[in-house]
């Protein structure tokens, strides 16, 4: 098993107030690994420390390492903006840029990072919106708003943004909590396709597409890594009392 991220003795605080305590978990490459816990559980602030997403919050300090296939991610020699190109994010909430075309949204990442050649900049396009499943459905109108897509497609619309740039990994937060049922489908298929070819982390409150979609579960709790698994093992015969009260519901 090929591990992506390799993460030892990692500890994370907000100023005073510690959110990571001693977290140590290996994410294996091109699987998908759900994240579960309650509310404030430190789900999201371990799947931003993973592309140094936390430290745009002042005060912000961290202990341990956190590696990515052998490097480093909190090396001084490491630009915290080339680890977002390795490492891309998908937020709970569809974000396109309000100002921009569908095509502008997908290409604006490339364009930050310098990349001018038109040639190379269609093909990623057209790649980016086929790997996001979107490309059937918005190749005529490329020119329009990106708001101007359904709740659905936008998020499928900032997938397509994230996967031009050609990360090695891709971060989801509660990528479906926002939609509708059969949005919410075609994402997870999505998913399950983009695992051919990516490292997903996904977190997530929905136990069921937990144990739909990821291979792998790690179950958070007060900041603390309770246990990691397996994902039928979590949701069937857990090690731990509190995981097995959490995944059967009568807590969180």
């Amino acid at each position: 098993m090929e591990v992506a991220f390799d993460i030892q003795g990692f500890s994370l605080w907000y100023g005073a107030l510690q959110a990571l305590f001693d977290v140590t978990i290996q994410i294996p490459a091109q699987q998908v690994t759900a994240i579960i816990g309650p509310s404030g559980c430190g789900k999201s602030t371990f799947l931003r420390a993973l592309n140094r997403m936390h430290e745009l919050t002042p005060g912000t300090r961290i202990a341990g390492t956190l590696r990515l296939f052998g490097d480093d991610l909190y090396s001084p020699a490491i630009d915290p903006t080339q680890v977002r190109r390795r490492v891309g994010m998908v937020f709970q909430k569809s974000n396109p840029f309000p100002t921009m075309s569908i095509a502008e949204n997908v290409l604006a990442g490339l364009r930050l990072n310098g990349v001018r050649d038109r040639g190379f900049l269609r093909e990623r396009l057209e790649a980016a919106l086929r790997m996001a499943a979107l490309w059937d459905e918005v190749k005529d109108v490329l020119g329009r708003p990106g708001v101007s897509l359904s709740g659905g497609q936008q998020q499928r619309l900032c997938i397509a943004r994230a996967l031009a740039v050609e990360p090695e990994t891709l971060l989801m937060d509660e990528p479906c909590s926002a939609l509708d049922p059969i949005a919410t489908a075609k994402i997870e298929e999505l998913i399950r396709d983009l695992r051919t070819r990516y490292t997903v982390v996904i977190v997530t409150h929905n136990m069921q597409q937990a144990a739909r979609l990821s291979d792998r579960t790690a179950f958070f709790y007060l900041g603390k890594l309770v246990e990691y698994d397996e994902t039928r093992t979590i949701f069937m015969k857990p090690a731990n009392p509190q995981t097995e009260a959490y995944v059967s519901g009568r807590f969180g």
